[in-house]
């Protein structure tokens, strides 16, 4: 089994012999999606007249502040518009695909962060409301083996239902790595527009588990959270974790054979 986070403008970034590659690994073993979109709900937020707002974490992270609004047009863009299109594209192509979101089942349960450390303009630490963010703590890992065992792909998109029943913002790939360990996946694999973990313009082709946890730290922002997902996903008994450029010929499969790509292990 092998769980695959693509970004949510993946109809505009992804090779075009994506879909049959995703097709031919899916008949030999199965596939969880799990997609991304903050591009996308940014557009929305700023098309609906809603100004998106950015945290940054006292470690670097940068991220979506999630207000009550923010997360209502966060499920509508993430699990209407960008689930369905990922869904009607994999049917289109003869694979089964099932559209869900975390909150259908219970697939994503989270805990909703009441406060949030940030930096402030000032470069100041303050603590602010949590608001509409959530911290992965389940993953109803029955009904996605049992969707596969069925022959479906399941396409998730990673709104977490949080103790009260809300909606929360979980990161996608933290998702994909949470989903990976708790389903017993052997492999994670992050798509992404680079060929994988570059350092000083050069790609690193192999990283150990303790190797990756110690160079994380010094990356940028968006990378950062792809290796820190590969660490937590490794953490729970994953085999091997791989970030890999999805603008390639068939992406999927040569990241399984690790051709060009950033490959991470346990050892």
């Amino acid at each position: 089994m092998i769980t695959i986070k693509i970004g949510g403008s993946v109809v505009d970034n992804l090779h075009p012999s994506t879909i049959l590659d995703i097709k031919k690994v899916a008949e030999s073993e199965g596939i969880v999606l799990v997609h991304g979109g903050g591009k996308e709900v940014t557009k929305v937020c700023t098309q609906l007249g809603k100004e998106p707002k950015f945290v940054t974490s006292p470690s670097g992270i940068k991220s979506r502040y999630t207000d009550k609004e923010t997360a209502e047009i966060f499920t509508m863009v993430m699990a209407g518009r960008i689930n369905k299109t990922i869904v009607q594209m994999l049917q289109k192509n003869g694979i089964n695909a099932i559209g869900l979101s975390g909150v259908d089942a219970k697939i994503i349960q989270a805990e909703r962060k009441k406060k949030l450390l940030i930096v402030n303009e000032k470069g100041r630490k303050q603590a602010i409301d949590g608001g509409y963010t959530g911290k992965i703590k389940e993953i109803n890992s029955n009904l996605i083996k049992s969707l596969l065992e069925n022959g479906l792909t399941p396409v998730i998109s990673p709104i977490a239902i949080s103790e009260e029943s809300e909606f929360l913002n979980v990161d996608g790939d933290r998702a994909a790595a949470y989903v990976a360990g708790k389903i017993g996946a052997d492999k994670v694999l992050f798509i992404t527009n680079v060929e994988g973990l570059l350092m000083d313009g050069k790609l690193v082709p192999k990283l150990t588990l303790a190797e990756a946890k110690e160079i994380r730290p010094k990356i940028g922002p968006g990378m950062e959270k792809k290796i820190l997902a590969s660490t937590e996903a490794l953490d729970m008994g994953v085999k091997e974790a791989l970030i890999a450029n999805g603008q390639k010929e068939n992406p999927i499969s040569s990241a399984i054979s690790h051709d060009g790509c950033t490959v991470i292990k346990n050892e």
